[in-house]
């Protein structure tokens, strides 16, 4: 089993916190760590018909089974334990009695709120980050490591990245976006998520979307929500400062796995990257996902944006709080060209809060040009979470 990150701050919120709640997309590996952290826990999936038709319709009784807690996959299937749950904590007040996975976070996130504030920690782990999965192995090419992705089963049983994303995406489909959203047309759905698979990296556009689907902007802000909750997108937003200029104000969307956005735009091989016109947004895919895996991997808050101004001037990455910013441009070329300094020192002009600046690149060497890191795409591992 490949180590993960996240494994020690769960082990210390089991020990200060009655519940540990973990949410994430589906396949990234939440049963198997806490199984494997919490081994002397009995293990229940909800998925089980049997265990949901008793949780469901014997909340008492079903934790009754379990005085001492155990681990529960899959809570979301019956919301209202989690209340049982509450009052069972609030009795026992023990730390780490209940560890509680999801991956449908909209459903689950509503009754754990509701029930459990003040009584729960909440993580979230996401698919393979780059230091996991090549922290003992040397890292393939670059078009390998965006072709396989990071979803753990595919390393794990070294299955065929396109088979395995494949059944990945109907699961996904008819399990969650059937059920959650009641779609009834799921072929227009399908071409929905290919559609943002198109756009990873770029500015979001929900109109250019609905136009190219047939479908209203309404239907695309839903099923928007569903992809961002699924984990399998997320929206960085744009940062704002009194800058006294005018700032794009849309979001940019990202895909939170290369090998998916990958298999969604008929990318079946490595090969098929050179050349393709989405290898540096599919790189920069790989950067931003990585920020994000490294910041809630560590248990952090993600504070994490991009800068664009009306004329066209722009950093792919900011970190930090506004007084206290790091500042990335991420690019998948082998050589570091003048162009690439040019957004980090214009926003480093305008604002003095830029305290960090660095370049990730697709070559080979490490760096440090015009007061710049310029860090290979081999050494992300850590390089995005804060500086101590």
């Amino acid at each position: 089993m490949i180590e993960r990150l996240l494994a020690s701050k769960l082990l210390q919120w089991a020990g200060q916190y009655p519940v540990v709640t973990v949410t994430g997309p589906r396949q990234s590996g939440k049963t198997t760590l806490c199984r494997a952290l919490f081994k002397d826990k009995p293990y229940f999936s909800l998925e089980d018909l049997d265990h949901r038709e008793f949780a469901r319709t014997d909340p008492r009784g079903f934790l009754e089974n379990i005085p001492d807690g155990a681990v529960l996959d899959e809570i979301q299937y019956a919301p209202n334990l989690v209340s049982y749950i509450q009052t069972r904590v609030d009795e026992k007040q023990q730390p780490g009695m209940f560890i509680l996975t999801g991956s449908r976070q909209f459903e689950m996130m509503e009754s754990v709120s509701q029930s459990l504030a003040g009584r729960t920690a909440v993580a979230r782990l996401l698919p393979f980050s780059f230091g996991e999965l090549y922290a003992n192995t040397p890292p393939p090419s670059i078009d390998a490591m965006l072709y396989a992705g990071f979803y753990p089963r595919i390393h794990d049983r070294k299955l065929n990245p396109t088979e395995a994303l494949s059944f990945y995406l109907a699961t996904y489909i008819e399990r969650d976006v059937r059920q959650i959203l009641a779609v009834s047309d799921l072929d227009r759905f399908s071409s929905f998520i290919r559609l943002c698979a198109g756009r990873t990296g770029q500015l979001l556009n929900m109109q250019s979307i609905g136009s190219e689907c047939g479908v209203t902007h309404n239907t695309i802000k839903s099923w928007l929500s569903v992809l961002q909750a699924s984990g399998i997108i997320k929206l960085l937003q744009p940062w704002h400062t009194n800058l006294g200029k005018r700032l794009v104000k849309s979001p940019k969307l990202y895909f939170m796995d290369s090998g998916l956005a990958c298999f969604l735009l008929g990318i079946h091989k490595p090969e098929h990257l050179t050349g393709h016109p989405l290898r540096g947004a599919l790189f920069e895919t790989f950067a931003v996902s990585e920020a994000y895996k490294q910041h809630d991997h560590a248990g952090l808050q993600e504070r994490l944006w991009f800068y664009r101004d009306s004329h066209g001037n722009e950093v792919d990455l900011l970190a930090g709080s506004d007084a206290d910013l790091a500042a990335w441009e991420i690019k998948s070329s082998m050589t570091i060209s003048t162009d690439f300094f040019k957004g980090i020192e214009r926003l480093a002009k305008s604002t003095g809060s830029v305290k960090y600046k660095a370049i990730i690149y697709g070559g080979d060497i490490r760096q440090k040009r015009q007061g710049m890191d310029i860090i290979p795409w081999s050494q992300v591992d850590h390089v995005f979470i804060p500086r101590t």
